[in-house]
């Protein structure tokens, strides 16, 4: 159910329409919401709605070809494949930097946070910053839940 903050949109599609979306979603190993809400994220004033497409939305660099030389390298982009089945996306709240490893949080969804101790160095590769988009990769065989 969605929190008195959101609210749920409901449209219709034609049948090509709505192949292509789960395409898509199967493609990126992401949820028909979470694309849907990350198109509507990406429309603002200064851009015509024209102008954006599912395209514009975060992929992975396409690997070189052998024959590729490397001052030509391309810039075409496909989607990034994990195992994991769980992969949720957040906006970076916080993070708090030690000697060796940085604590990431991430707030999911509207006050549903996520933190997360990884290295610096890789905090520093992913150019992890506060407003920026990242995602959470959870890979658990058990979830164990407790009660005093």
């Amino acid at each position: 159910m969605p929190r008195k903050e959101q609210g749920w949109i409901t449209f219709q599609t034609s049948e090509e329409e709505r192949k292509m979306l789960e395409e898509f979603c199967q493609q990126s190993q992401r949820t028909k919401t979470e694309v849907l809400r990350e198109f509507v994220r990406s429309l603002n004033k200064e851009s015509p709605v024209s102008s954006v497409s599912l395209a514009s939305l975060p992929t992975m660099p396409k690997e070189e070809d052998a024959s590729t030389n490397s001052a030509e390298v391309t810039t075409q982009k496909k989607p990034l494949k994990v195992s994991s089945r769980n992969v949720l996306k957040g906006v970076v709240t916080k993070i708090v930097n030690g000697p060796v490893n940085s604590e990431v949080t991430l707030e999911i969804v509207h006050k549903v946070q996520l933190t997360s101790v990884i290295t610096k160095v890789s905090s520093e590769e992913l150019e992890l910053a506060v407003g920026g988009e990242a995602y959470a990769v959870i890979k658990s065989t058990d979830i164990v839940i407790a009660k005093d």
